[in-house]
């Protein structure tokens, strides 16, 4: 059999004082009030009815009220304990039945509040959206929300570890780069930079730093071409050999920047173009790409890069996040205001929003009113015995010993009426 759980403490504090003061100052009202009908029936039987006809009224009077206040004050003591310390049956109920309240309380919550019909009536009459953008747009709202979901998503990166997580994402990009197929994102790529025309900026920037690297490198080239050159030839056959060879190359790659539409940029698109459509149509060249892919992802440089992307990204998130004034602070906090601005005033996402609250709402309540349930009958199982009785004559005692009063007093008053109907017959 499992053990017992331990008691669970009430939350708060035991003792009101003020509520404590209240329940004995009613407590002495009430035994007051008995003693004093008690003190007036001990004169009357003194007194006997030798001393005239109204003694017998005041005694029955006294008599009834003794009597009402007995039997209310053993009442309301039979709810919280034995009456006396006696165990007669039937009383301390609420100590012998804590379990059964605890279960008809959570009964009563889930069939009279946690319905779907009463949570989505409710949500009905509630503005939703309307409070939801309130409250997300109060003054410093955004920033607190911002600075929260920082604090939290430092909190969970700590409570992953890193040893752990860079090996799994580095196999989840090398699974992810080794399953997608190379060839059609290649060929998507390059037909976006060919449809925007940029392949032919890439070649006037391509010609324009071939022309400045010849230039800089000229001393270079020539002193190969005299190596190059037979040891007959004068020197200045080669200087100008090599200045004509190198001022129609540079010519050459002027022209091709500066004339649009030059013969060599019409076949160098013809040709980009149709290696797009190879790649889109032709085994060859895609077996040929994905043969590429495969030998870059193998390379130890890659495999070093995807390894360090948890650490990378970690660190430049959590540096982000603990600054005020980083753009992604920045962003987060203008993302929750406008969010605020929509739920306040776009009609299509209050309605929206209204809607789903209430569905979700409606689905909580079914998935979980049970759990809530359980939740307060198990919550009020584990509460001491004595703890909750106390607690519970604190909250309700008071009005509780009001009961012992109105005893006494209409106890009384039936007394007197009886005693007087009996006189009138007799």
């Amino acid at each position: 059999m499992p053990e017992p759980r331990p008691s669970l403490p009430l939350v708060g504090s035991l003792d009101d004082p003020q509520r404590a003061r209240d329940l004995a100052r009613m407590k002495r009202l009430a035994t007051g009030l008995f003693l004093l009908a008690a003190a007036v029936f001990v004169v009357c039987v003194l007194l006997g009815p030798e001393r005239g006809a109204w003694v017998g009224y005041v005694r029955a009077t006294a008599e009834a009220s003794m009597v009402g206040a007995l039997a209310d004050w053993f009442a309301v003591t039979a709810l919280f304990r034995h009456p006396l310390g006696l165990p007669i049956p039937h009383t301390a109920i609420i100590p012998r039945k804590k379990d059964q309240i605890g279960e008809s309380l959570g009964t009563f919550v889930q069939e009279n509040f946690l319905t779907r019909a009463v949570v989505e009536e409710k949500l009905g009459t509630i503005d939703v959206p309307g409070r939801l953008g309130a409250f997300l747009a109060s003054p410093g709202r955004a920033e607190r929300l911002s600075g929260d979901a920082a604090a939290a998503l430092s909190a969970v990166t700590e409570l992953l570890r890193d040893e752990d997580l860079e090996p799994a994402v580095a196999a989840l990009v090398q699974r992810k780069l080794h399953d997608t197929p190379a060839a059609p994102a290649l060929a998507r790529v390059l037909e976006l930079v060919v449809d925007g025309d940029r392949h032919q900026e890439v070649l006037s920037a391509a010609m324009r730093l071939l022309s400045r690297f010849l230039e800089e490198n000229r001393l270079v080239f020539r002193a190969q071409l005299g190596d190059a050159s037979p040891a007959w030839v004068p020197d200045w056959v080669d200087d100008r050999v090599f200045d004509r060879a190198f001022a129609g190359i540079q010519r050459f790659f002027d022209e091709v920047g500066a004339d649009p539409r030059h013969e060599l940029r019409r076949s160098y698109d013809v040709r980009l173009r149709a290696y797009v459509e190879a790649l889109r149509t032709d085994p060859g060249t895609a077996t040929r790409v994905e043969a590429l892919k495969k030998e870059l992802l193998e390379h130890p440089a890659v495999r070093t890069w995807s390894g360090s992307l948890w650490s990378n990204a970690k660190t430049a998130v959590l540096t982000a996040a603990a600054d005020p004034g980083s753009e992604l602070r920045a962003r987060v906090t203008e993302l929750v205001l406008h969010g605020a601005r929509l739920l306040e005033s776009d009609p299509t996402v209050r309605e929206l929003v209204q809607r789903h609250s209430r569905t979700i709402a409606g689905y909580l309540v079914e998935r979980f009113s049970g759990d809530l349930a359980d939740l307060v009958s198990s919550t009020v199982a584990r509460w001491d015995t004595d703890e909750t009785s106390r607690r519970i004559e604190l909250q309700v005692g008071r009005d509780l010993q009001w009961i012992r009063v109105n005893g006494t007093v209409v106890g009384g008053l039936a007394g007197l009426v009886i005693y007087t109907v009996a006189q009138l017959i007799g």
